[in-house]
């Protein structure tokens, strides 16, 4: 039997964090979205539920015929 590639790809969101000086909590996150400067660190990912299956190509690439999954 034929053994075939295939990729699962997750939603997912990539979750940054930076230390603001402001008067209260809507200020810094006020500040923070016009501050590309700020020392943003990495805090992880988070998945959620929709995720779509294809199999690969040879070359490595998705053939979109096989899509399939929870979108």
């Amino acid at each position: 039997m034929p053994k075939f590639q295939v990729l699962c790809r997750v939603d997912a969101f990539v979750d940054y964090v930076a230390e603001v000086e402001a008067d209260d909590a809507e200020e810094a996150a006020w500040i923070a979205s016009r501050r590309s400067f700020l020392n943003w660190e990495e805090q992880g990912a988070v998945e959620f539920d929709d995720r779509v299956y294809f199999t690969l190509d040879e070359d490595g690439e998705p053939i979109e015929s096989t899509k399939c999954g929870d979108l």
